[in-house]
């Protein structure tokens, strides 16, 4: 990437006002191009922050204070915008990485460790200026919030953007971890919500979300709301006289399939940094009273990341990339969705699979029928909360299990054998057997419930008053799960602690099956019409699953959604490096990125730059590493699994030399974690053995190939 120039001079000498006229200008030069904001960003607004007392990366707290406890609101049912900044940073953060010193917080990755991996005595606060908008379509519905943090150390001289798309259903904080990396190197960071976001619409009150987390009503929001629900007053009076207490929430019922525009609102990110860049350290023009447009693409290096759904968005970018705006992409365990008819295939050692590159509403669907009943397989005694989920959630797994059983989708008999039946069909559809040790704390978690219903609504376009498969979202009372109204500070914090995808214990918001017979009530106790059975209701998983193949309105409106998500695997040539935890069960790397880089190299043939990376010992969820068995008995993850987040900042770093400097993208391959092992809770604290670099060159036994339509994998 080359040098921004003064002005319009072509060389690097400095040019005074009087030498630039004379030397440097003339008739026949082109009009300076003056920077311009996008003409879909709203209104902008502009924050500094010193890095004392507030900052870009850590809101104040710095390294002790997001390892600490939460400082408290002054009032919590009115906190006020920075507060819950503050908040939304403290949480996100925490939300992605293992925050324990003996996993690698402090020591690996951490405000304190700085650029080059060196442990600092600080806090790693990082001063800056925040932009942050609105990106509209003129609907006053979209409103996807664009931000973008400078770092006071960004150097004009060598100016690079990174994105950082929100992780998960999150908001605009969601991938702040991910964004670290970023503002370490002094590059300005590019975040979207991506038509996602943590605060509701309350149906009941009619409040709604504003951009910086606080609330108000529908009408005083007007089009300032994040999200409202697309309802007329008289269809919401309608709603809440039917289903009084719900939730809209923005990915699962904005109408919009926000997925279809994930790499546009990123690259939509990447745009508003160039303008904000521009307006922080672009020249001024020559009268002095405008900045022109000094850094761009040309001379800008630009790297798309993030992590899960924001890896996905970051790849969906690279493949609509039609102006050159991004040069690299790094991200970790990426949703993408593969075409329906793909062509790849996967093979793990001598073994190729028969089911693989599904998309994650197939899959997580599959999961959603056969996740809870396999979580009872004694196969899976002595694997995280595993125990502890047989004795809390035995006896509605057990009823899934037999009414699995009944509807002909098991064919043994008793409970043990069918546990080990529903295993094996998880394992069919193309989840690895490391994933085996995931699947009782996921169920618990009821992952696969709150991912199907999400995705499911939003897919399809669904209206929240539509209660697609008898789902909605509402709190319930903590001792029978019947729905009631909402702790009045738990939801104006919602956009500091929701996470965009219920249900969630913080707050207490839960997913509710409004068939059950004797009325509404949590999702997980409740029985199912056709069964009259407890069995966390297979009705409503059934009805889930059947929208990928039905015929009605609402399947072929799913249908249709899904087709505008998948991806094409071209890259457009730019190098690309995608890391995987092999064990992953929330994303398999058999539907996600085996197949994507499969798809990739034969789409792109000898133009393919993309690198795939697999982690043994690594899973989707790093925080889920710091838990604590005192906390959730039988819970070892501590002892089991490597942070991921670790290798994306490898992957990152590979791809920052690789664009500077020239040095070679590692080539694809396994790498080969150790486990910490030791005690539940008293792991051994991690050290560089556990977790080995990217090899630039592996050994043969590691290298992932790809040959004909296949991509191969060793054990």
């Amino acid at each position: 990437m080359t040098q921004p120039l003064p002005r319009r001079c072509n060389t690097l000498w400095a040019c005074t006002l009087a030498g630039l006229l004379a030397a440097c200008g003339s008739s026949s030069d082109p009009v300076e191009e003056l920077n311009a904001k996008p003409a879909y960003v709203g209104e902008v607004t502009e924050t500094s922050y010193d890095g004392g007392a507030d900052d870009l990366l850590t809101a104040g707290l710095g390294k002790t204070g997001l390892a600490g406890a939460l400082p408290a609101y002054a009032d919590p049912a009115q906190p006020t915008a920075a507060e819950l900044r503050r908040a939304a940073i403290y949480n996100n953060y925490r939300a992605l990485l293992d925050m324990t010193e003996a996993g690698g917080y402090g020591t690996l990755y951490g405000p304190n460790v700085d650029a080059d991996g060196n442990v600092t005595a600080g806090e790693g606060k990082i001063a800056g200026v925040e932009f942050i908008a609105f990106s509209d379509d003129g609907s006053g519905f979209q409103n996807v919030t664009l931000m973008v943090q400078i770092p006071a150390g960004f150097d004009p001289a060598n100016p690079c953007i990174v994105t950082a798309t929100s992780s998960g259903s999150r908001g605009i904080y969601g991938a702040i971890s991910t964004a670290e990396w970023g503002l370490k190197k002094g590059c300005a960071v590019a975040y979207t919500d991506k038509g996602t976001g943590a605060a509701p619409h309350d149906l009941a009150n009619d409040t709604v979300p504003l951009m910086d987390g606080t609330r108000a009503t529908a009408m005083v929001a007007g089009d300032d709301a994040q999200f409202r629900a697309p309802l007329s007053d008289a269809q919401r009076i309608a709603f809440n006289a039917a289903a009084p207490n719900r939730f809209a929430f923005k990915h699962a019922h904005s109408e919009r399939n926000p997925e279809k525009d994930w790499g546009l609102f990123t690259l939509q990110a990447i745009e508003f940094a160039f303008y904000a860049i521009n307006e922080r350290h672009g020249e001024m023009n020559l009268a002095g009273n405008a900045r022109l447009r000094t850094f761009t693409p040309a001379n800008t290096l630009v790297i798309a990341s993030s992590i899960s759904n924001g890896g996905g968005a970051a790849i969906a970018a690279a493949e609509q990339d039609t102006q050159d705006l991004i040069d690299g992409v790094a991200v970790s365990e990426p949703a993408v969705e593969m075409p329906a008819d793909s062509g790849v295939g996967v093979q793990r050692g001598a073994t190729t699979l028969a089911v693989s590159g599904k998309p994650l509403v197939d899959f997580t669907t599959h999961a959603n029928l056969f996740q809870s009943c396999a979580s009872l397989s004694s196969q899976l005694a002595g694997t995280p909360f595993q125990a502890s989920y047989a004795a809390g959630f035995g006896f509605f797994a057990g009823n899934r299990c037999a009414s699995l059983k009944a509807k002909g989708l098991l064919d043994a008999t008793t409970t043990a054998a069918q546990a080990d039946e529903a295993l094996q069909k998880l394992r069919d559809y193309g989840w690895e057997p490391e994933s085996d040790a995931l699947h009782a704390s996921l169920a618990a978690f009821e992952v696969a419930p709150a991912v199907s219903v999400t995705f499911a609504n939003a897919l399809a376009r669904a209206s929240v008053a539509d209660r697609l498969c008898g789902y909605s979202y509402a709190a319930i009372d903590a001792a029978t799960g019947t729905v009631t109204t909402i702790d009045p500070a738990q939801l104006a914090q919602m956009f500091a602690t929701g996470n965009g995808v219920p249900p969630q214990s913080v707050p207490n918001v839960a997913l509710i099956n409004d068939a059950n017979p004797a009325g509404p009530i949590r999702d997980l106790i409740s029985v199912s019409p056709s069964t009259s059975l407890m069995d966390w209701n297979l009705d409503g998983a059934l009805c889930l699953r059947d929208l990928l193949t039905g015929t009605g309105d609402a399947a072929l409106a799913l249908q249709a959604g899904l087709d505008e998500t998948r991806r094409s695997g071209d890259l457009r040539g730019k190098p690309a490096l995608i890391v995987h935890g092999r064990d992953d069960a929330l994303l398999p790397v058999n539907h996600t990125s085996r197949p994507y880089y499969a798809l990739n190299k034969l789409t792109e043939g000898a133009e393919s730059r993309l690198s795939y990376i697999e982690v043994t010992n690594a899973q989707h969820f790093d925080s889920f590493i710091g838990i604590s068995p005192a906390v959730l008995p039988g819970w070892d993850y501590d002892t089991r699994y490597v942070p991921l987040h670790l290798y994306l900042n490898r992957a990152l770093d590979a791809m920052y030399a690789h664009l500077k400097n020239g040095t070679a993208l590692p080539a694809s391959q396994v790498v080969r974690t150790v486990p910490r092992g030791g005690v539940a809770g008293a792991a051994p604290a991690i050290t560089a053995a556990n977790v080995p670099p990217i090899a630039a060159t592996p050994a043969a036994g590691d290298a992932i190939g790809f040959a004909g339509d296949t991509v191969t994998v060793p054990d």
